[in-house]
């Protein structure tokens, strides 16, 4: 069975002062559906290398929720999981939040809607890679879209290749690194849990 990590989102406790790590129901469920267990990676650990050493991973997952910026202890938790997972070759999967600060890692930006245009609707994004066209065996799907940052092919950092691209605005909402094994996509995977999703998590996640 795969050993998937996955980061948490930060939250406050809503009684008395405190955050906490958190992270949707969801994503144990979907992990499930593709013979992988969670493993949960925190925060606030001293030691993160040896923790994930000790783990023993089969890839990483950087979940979503908030923006970059709002809570710099998880920021910097997932920016030093990017570069355990270079120094790995480890497979890792960035989802939303998750392909915003791999984007911004290598050195892209964000651009922020003042519309609601991605909040909330289900739109066709068109495959543009081989590795989703032979995959899914479509050149367009549908996904669901929670998002006010966006990436456009301008502020996408030059290591990164689009693979997928929204219908909406021409936006990026799929890309891979040209030297390791990481991909990032816009749209939340784990909470409508399409076989398509599964059949991503589990190429990425494969064991070779």
């Amino acid at each position: 069975m795969l050993k998937i990590g996955i980061t948490f989102r930060i939250t406050n406790a809503e009684t008395y002062e405190e955050q906490r790590d958190s992270i949707s129901h969801d994503w144990p469920l979907f992990l499930e559906k593709i013979n992988a267990i969670p493993i949960w990676i925190p925060n606030s650990i001293s030691n993160l290398d040896n923790f994930l050493n000790e783990i023993k991973l089969d890839g990483i997952i950087l979940s979503g929720g908030d923006n970059i910026g709002d809570t710099p202890i998880r920021d910097a938790t997932e920016n030093s999981i990017i570069k355990y997972a270079m120094n790995k070759n480890m497979p890792l999967l960035g989802v939303c939040r998750g392909m915003q600060i791999l984007n911004e890692f290598f050195g892209g930006t964000l651009h922020t809607l003042s519309n609601n245009s991605h909040i909330t609707n289900d739109h066709l994004i068109k495959l543009k890679n081989e590795f989703l066209l032979k995959l899914i065996n479509n050149s367009e799907i549908s996904v669901n879209s929670f998002h006010k940052n966006i990436i456009t092919n301008s502020s996408l950092a030059e290591i990164l290749n689009p693979i997928a691209i929204s219908e909406i605005d021409d936006t990026v909402e799929a890309f891979m690194h040209q030297n390791f094994p990481f991909i990032g996509v816009m749209w939340h995977p784990e909470r409508q849990q399409k076989s398509f999703d599964e059949d991503i998590l589990k190429k990425i996640f494969e064991k070779k």
